[in-house]
């Protein structure tokens, strides 16, 4: 072949292979930022696209908070010696004829031990009948009783003793040192104190969550605020599901960063530059810093205040994006808050496709020279 073949032939080899480039695109992690911006309900999609400022951080960076309800926390503590259905009592009935009701002969006192108050909150005693137990104290009860027999026997004397909390017990379960069902007794009346007798959470305290369920009503607060806002040491009640459980919340890292993968919240609260920090951080080969993106489905509520419309109805897609070059714009990223199931993608910087896109036509070249060197032979 002539050298001016050769050239011909290389010239032929490099508008196929842009050609090529053009109609097929080069591998890349993911759309970039004009990409991102066609998809504006200014242009051709349905997503609000915002820059991320002060104002778009004080509104988006509500996190839903955890809590007890004004019924978990308006609940009183649970008396010592408040009798409830399931639990056991004893009694000892003394009389003072020699031929009593209940006292066997030639002894002053007779024990009736492991009375069980029963689901509807009663007892039953010999002679003196069914006695509301629930929601007394072992005192009210032993009147009770002493009233009834003294109908029939003269000047009883009676004693009444908790003898077990059955009926009176919670359920603990999930991340702690030992599940199992406690009894509500003095010293673990309150949640805090519960988990205290259950061996503790046994999961990093950063994480972990403690959910009640009481009948019909459920709670859930972070462990660590339990001892932080003492109002949220709730008294418990017989029947309570207490369950310690790990953070569930993820977010997903996707583009130019160190890896890309779906992370796990570590602590309450995660930003922007956390997020990205998890993941090794932004690609120094590859990254473009002035598009960081971040994706996220908007409460319509929300999503008024940052748009300012009011005509919008449902859940909106909002993209907010974060340049790391503007003035203030790491600060801005260090108090944008991730939520549960947002994306962050980081987009690559322009040269990253121009490099690629020489590559891929050097090597073209390279290839086709070679290919027609061989053709050609010595």
């Amino acid at each position: 072949m002539t050298p001016m073949s050769l050239r011909l032939a290389r010239g032929v080899a490099a508008v196929a292979a842009l050609a090529i480039l053009a109609s097929c695109g080069l591998p890349r992690p993911g759309p970039n930022r004009s990409e991102i911006f066609a998809g504006s309900v200014m242009q051709e999609g349905d997503a609000f696209i915002l820059t991320v400022d002060d104002r778009i951080n004080r509104i988006a960076g509500v996190t839903p908070a955890l809590g007890f309800s004004a019924g978990f926390e308006g609940a009183g503590v649970l008396g010592s010696d408040t009798i409830q259905p399931g639990d056991i009592l004893g009694l000892t009935i003394w009389e003072n004829v020699d031929d009593g009701l209940l006292v066997p002969a030639g002894q002053n006192a007779t024990v009736l031990e492991e009375v069980q108050v029963d689901g509807a909150g009663f007892i039953f005693v010999p002679y003196a009948g069914r006695i509301r137990a629930s929601g007394n104290s072992p005192e009210a009860i032993r009147r009770l009783i002493a009233e009834k027999l003294e109908e029939q026997t003269p000047d009883p004397q009676v004693q009444v003793r908790r003898l077990a909390g059955d009926g009176t017990t919670v359920s603990v379960l999930g991340g702690v040192g030992a599940q199992g069902v406690y009894a509500i007794e003095r010293p673990t009346r309150t949640l805090t104190a519960m988990l205290a007798r259950a061996g503790g959470v046994a999961i990093r305290p950063e994480i972990a969550q403690v959910t009640v369920v009481r009948g019909n009503h459920t709670g859930t607060i972070w462990y660590q605020d339990l001892y932080a806002h003492p109002a949220h040491d709730i008294a418990l009640r017989g029947g309570d599901r207490i369950v310690v459980e790990e953070d569930r919340r993820t977010f997903t890292v996707l583009g130019a960063t160190g890896t890309q993968n779906r992370v796990p919240f570590d602590s309450q609260t995660v930003s922007a530059i956390e997020a990205i920090a998890t993941v090794g951080g932004l690609s120094t080969a590859a990254a473009d810093p002035t598009g960081v993106f971040v994706f996220r489905n908007e409460p319509e509520a929300i999503a008024r205040q940052l748009v300012g419309r009011d005509d919008l109805v449902g859940t909106q897609r909002v993209v907010y994006v974060l340049d790391l070059t503007r003035p203030n714009g790491m600060f801005m990223a260090r108090d944008f808050a991730i939520r549960d199931g947002d994306t962050v993608y980081v987009t690559e910087a322009p040269f990253v496709q121009f490099n690629k896109t020489i590559a891929a036509i050097t090597g073209t070249l390279g290839a086709v020279g070679t290919a027609s060197t061989i053709a050609n032979g010595p």
